[in-house]
């Protein structure tokens, strides 16, 4: 016969699986796959022990420094508080945590899956007294929707410093993503020092007059960043953008271009002052830079952009259509595919897949693409899902990141370049992101979200689009969660309390069914 005790924890237990409204009570996000609550409490005062290997000193320094903070820490070889365990029957990012009257257990088969695991023991940690802490019984088993979640930032347009990056770097490991996508060159400017080629930076990296539109990193910065995210679970992946959105690199060596004249560093958007595709200097170039860049960042991934890049001095360029006749292509977007596939073929060399935005796909092509290409599907409002569906034709791996509705950057109302059709509420993100319903194809990748950084957008307007969007989008990546849309906002708001501490802060407005019929419509 049951206890009265036992019936009792068995309600709450039920009760926490049975309905959404258990996500609210968690707290943790992004929202756990499975999580059951029970009414008992662990308290570990002034010591704790931890046991197995700690996996890397990142949760260290979360254990010491912010779990554990003002209490002593320990390690011992066995009967911990807290014990890492390693299980290699979980899938890769997968965690389990489970507390009890005897500890905290953690496992997972991965240092991915560790970090997530501290990540969420941090958010439902109880500061019962400046040497008490307490966890309520729990039992976690949870792991990712999607294998790929990246978040974008642009620092073509606009330079961020570096303490700024890594703050945002801390919020993705908070969010459990685990790719930060930098797209470091633009028209703006370009931003990673190349040796090989310095006047990028020198020149390139200057050309732009606007406030925060000057600077660049250089290698030992870079190499600084991508630990700093590894030991937080995060891979960089450097975009270098071609054949457009190189008006910086052009101004820098104009020789790369189609005329060579003066370039024309436009204060938004971009031009048709490409890279010359009819050049062997310039593919020699591109060559010598993402080696630089290969041999830089460890990421198996490297975006080398596409997008954007009108054919207007190419189709007057004589060594480009010179170049198109030799080698028997239709025209200058073919051209364009071959550039690309070029630079995909020799990043096979180097042991890289390569990333382009959707544009590279959009018009006819004579030879069978490289098998190192992922298709990084994003204009919805231009082409809605024709790439996404030609990409899945051909068996080539998708990015979903469509500007309806994963671009942080789309302001809530009319913002300088961003029109009313260039806007999307939190409503449109929580219910009409395009990128959902192909989560679940088997070409799909995963899912970005972007930040674009055009029309002067600068550090401290950056929050401003983050929030409370990029909770949206990371929850979407990561969990199933059906709850509504002011159900999680309930969510946001009890979570200020441990966001604000680390800096980062936003507001939370509730919504209305009048508000939601105001939204934006694809």
């Amino acid at each position: 016969m049951f206890k009265r005790y036992n019936i009792y924890k068995i309600i709450i237990v039920y009760a926490y699986l049975i309905t959404p409204f258990f996500c609210i009570e968690a707290q943790i996000l992004p929202f756990p796959n499975s999580y059951s609550n029970y009414s008992d409490t662990l308290k570990i005062k002034n010591i704790v022990r931890i046991s197995g290997h700690t996996p890397n000193n990142y949760i260290k320094n979360v254990l010491e420094q912010d779990i554990f903070k003002g209490i002593k820490v320990t390690y011992t070889a066995s009967h911990g508080n807290i014990s890492f365990q390693n299980d290699n029957l979980l899938p890769a990012e997968a965690y389990n945590i489970d507390i009890n009257n005897k500890g905290i257990i953690i496992k997972s088969s991965s240092l991915n899956g560790y970090i997530y695991a501290i990540q969420s023991l941090r958010q439902i940690v109880i500061h019962s007294s400046p040497n008490t802490r307490s966890f309520q019984f729990t039992t976690i088993k949870d792991e990712p929707r999607c294998k790929y979640r990246s978040f974008m930032l642009d620092s073509g347009r606009q330079y961020q410093k570096i303490e700024t990056i890594k703050k945002y770097i801390d919020l993705m490991s908070l969010l459990k993503m685990n790719y930060f996508h930098w797209h470091l060159t633009e028209g703006l400017g370009w931003r990673i020092e190349i040796k090989r080629y310095p006047k990028l930076t020198s020149i390139g990296s200057n050309v732009a007059r606007g406030k925060e539109q000057q600077g660049y990193y250089s290698q030992a910065e870079v190499k600084e960043l991508i630990i700093y995210a590894k030991e937080r679970g995060i891979t960089i992946i450097p975009e270098i953008d071609i054949p457009g959105h190189s008006e910086a690199a052009l101004a820098s060596y104009p020789s790369l271009g189609c005329t060579e004249d003066s370039i024309i560093i436009p204060e938004n958007g971009f031009t048709d002052q490409l890279f010359c595709a009819g050049k062997d200097s310039t593919l020699f170039f591109l060559k010598n830079v993402f080696l630089e860049i290969c041999n830089l960042f460890p990421s198996q991934y490297i975006h080398i952009g596409g997008d954007e890049a009108p054919k207007g001095k190419w189709n007057k360029c004589s060594l480009c259509q010179s170049k198109i006749q030799a080698l028997g292509l239709k025209d200058s977007n073919q051209l364009q595919l071959w550039l690309m596939t070029q630079i995909a073929e020799y990043l096979k060399t180097q042991g890289k897949y390569a990333i382009c935005w959707e544009d590279v796909i959009h018009h006819d092509f004579t030879k069978e693409l490289p098998n190192n290409l992922i298709i990084h599907w994003w204009n919805w409002r231009g082409h809605k899902d024709e790439a996404f569906n030609k990409a899945c034709t051909l068996g080539i791996p998708v990015i979903c990141g469509t500007n309806y509705y994963t671009y942080l950057n789309f302001p809530d109302k009319p913002w300088k370049g961003y029109a009313q059709d260039r806007t999307s509420s939190v409503y449109d993100v929580y219910y009409r992101n395009e990128s959902l319903p192909r989560l679940s194809h088997k070409n799909t990748l995963g899912m970005s979200c972007c930040l674009w950084t055009d029309y002067g957008l600068t550090e401290d307007l950056l929050d401003q689009r983050l929030f409370p969007k990029i909770f949206i989008l990371a929850n979407q990546m990561w969990s199933n969660s059906t709850i509504t849309l002011n159900d999680f906002l309930t969510v946001l708001i009890k979570k200020k309390k441990f966001y604000s501490p680390l800096g980062y802060t936003y507001t939370i407005n509730r919504y209305s069914k009048s508000d939601f019929n105001k939204s934006t419509t694809p």
